[in-house]
């Protein structure tokens, strides 16, 4: 019974907390403000009691509690998570960029886990896995109700062992499975082509160093280039599903001059905090920009899209993003546990909120030629227990249009021609037309600053 025991002095411990403390002045305490929650946790203190005195079988204490904490947890927003030791341990490695699995983003859709984006060159995307499938199953055991980080670590492991995945998709008539042998997952964060003085930057997530390894690929590809200038880039965040906000706001600087605000957070009732800004050192020239972003683009991918876009740095291109607008921070706990807890909602500079809505488009360019998007892809507003998009808080001016076509001027480009994927296809279309004074240029940032606040350190 030594766990009971231990078990409720934590919890009396807890109670002695909420308990009111003695005043300075020497008055009475006024009663507990929280005196609901007290009365709670004598509640918890009870039933655990019981189960661990009365239930039929021995239990696992440890389990118990884990449980209890989860499904505390499972009442607020889906980005707020317990992880076990064993989760939160594989959840550091992801942010190093170097794990052992299959390269699935996933999330809660309902009562179902769904693909966000197979993460580019792993063995998902190889299999055929789209973002929008269904995840059914695991090595045969069925997920209904198993919580996202239990799904992940399911699904990680020992590189060159299988795991048999069993998917459901729109057009399927039944389940069918996929047996896909795990590698040693490295994510090279950026990845760069060069198209006839044009740079194509695939940003696949925001991790340590992602910045540094995009300023190098970009100084790499102007050796490419014959030591010339850029005639203009493409900065690639399609199936970006976020990472460090530290990164984002660092790639954001890339392009932009100093002091301009990137990003702002509100907390627990609006409470203000410090803007992120930008720097004015090693800004890089003001060629033409385009953010080519789709539905798997989301959280720290969408701080670089509404930043460069609210300052006309860039012209976005692509289809509507994901709308995940919520800042999470982690917390290590005693055990090797970690919580995962989101503090805070976060705004471009010019004051809006990308929750449930998402970043709108400049241009609307579907994934194919004569498509109409991806509306079947998972957004943060199909996912359980997400926030309501806040009320417009900035001018009608400050709003983004409707998206638009490309302009007429914008003409096919041979070095283009063989390019196969549509999306980048017509942005490098675009840039070629800017750069020859075809198309409407990219619109410089301005000095001028925005009323914005402070952001956090995480954003996954």
């Amino acid at each position: 019974m030594r766990s009971l025991h231990s078990w409720r002095a934590a919890l009396a411990a807890g109670l002695l907390l909420l308990a009111p403390a003695a005043r300075a002045d020497g008055r009475e305490p006024s009663a507990p403000s929280n005196t609901a929650t007290y009365e709670q946790l004598e509640v918890f203190a009870r039933v655990l009691s019981y189960v661990e005195n009365n239930y039929v079988e021995p239990v696992d204490e440890k389990r118990m509690m884990y449980g209890a904490i989860q499904g505390m947890l499972e009442t607020l927003d889906p980005h707020t998570v317990f992880m076990p030791p064993e989760v939160f341990k594989e959840m550091k490695i992801d942010t190093s960029g170097e794990f052992g699995g299959l390269g699935i983003e996933v999330a809660r859709k309902g009562d179902s886990v769904v693909v966000v984006a197979p993460i580019d060159d792993t063995p998902a995307a190889r299999a055929g896995i789209r973002a929008g499938d269904e995840l059914i199953a695991i090595d045969g055991e069925n997920i209904q109700g198993m919580g996202v980080p239990e799904v992940l670590q399911r699904m990680r492991g020992p590189a060159g062992k299988r795991v048999l995945l069993t998917i459901m998709r729109e057009g399927f008539n039944a389940p069918r499975e996929l047996a896909i042998i795990r590698d040693h997952i490295r994510i090279i964060s950026v990845e760069g082509a060069l198209y006839g003085g044009i740079a194509h930057l695939k940003v696949k997530n925001f991790q340590d160093r992602t910045a540094l390894y995009l300023r190098k690929e970009l100084d790499r590809l102007r050796e490419q280039n014959g030591g010339k200038p850029l005639r203009g880039a493409v900065l690639d965040l399609r199936n970006n599903p976020g990472g460090l906000l530290d990164q984002a706001v660092a790639v954001s600087d890339l392009w932009l001059p100093g002091n301009l605000p990137i990003v702002s957070t509100r907390g627990r009732k609006g409470g203000r905090a410090n803007e992120e800004l930008s720097k004015e050192r090693d800004t890089e020239p003001s060629y033409p920009l385009v953010v080519l972003v789709n539905a798997g683009s989301a959280s720290a991918s969408e701080i670089v899209a509404g930043a460069l876009q609210d300052h006309g740095r860039a012209k976005i291109l692509g289809t509507q993003t994901f709308g995940k607008g919520s800042v999470q921070t982690v917390i290590e706990l005693e055990d090797g546990s970690g919580l995962k807890l989101t503090i805070a909602r976060y705004y471009t500079p010019k004051g809006r909120s990308i929750q449930e809505k998402g970043i709108t488009p400049d241009y609307l360019v579907p994934e194919t030629q004569g498509g109409k998007g991806s509306k079947d892809q998972p957004r943060e507003k199909d996912l359980d227990r997400h926030f309501k998009a806040e009320p417009v808080v900035s001018s009608e001016s400050d709003m983004v249009a409707k998206p638009k076509t490309l302009p007429e001027s914008v003409r096919d480009w041979d070095v283009s021609a063989k390019v196969t994927d549509y999306q980048l296809k017509m942005s490098l279309n675009y840039l070629n037309s800017v750069a020859n004074g075809a198309a409407r240029p990219t619109t410089k940032a301005s000095p001028e600053k925005t009323s914005t606040e402070k952001a956090s350190t995480e954003a996954p």
